[in-house]
């Protein structure tokens, strides 16, 4: 990002499972917001957990209900 200096940019919050599937949690510009707070962070831990358990039948099945969405 142009003009952000330094501190400029995003960041992302990914759920990524050696050998298997990641997935985008949450994104957002570091000049919006610092960091996630400890609740945040709770949640997102619970969702990493719930998704990495995921088998890929469950994974294709998600996709097709547009609960997930694929990006290649």
């Amino acid at each position: 990002m142009p003009g952000k200096g330094k501190r400029g940019g995003y960041r992302t919050l990914l759920a990524f499972k050696q050998q298997g599937s990641a997935f985008f949690v949450y994104g957002y510009a570091k000049n919006v917001k610092a960091n996630i707070n400890v609740k945040e962070q709770a949640i997102y831990k619970n969702l990493a957990k719930i998704l990495l358990s995921l088998d890929e039948k469950m994974i294709e099945n998600m996709i097709k209900m547009g609960t997930l969405i694929e990006v290649k």
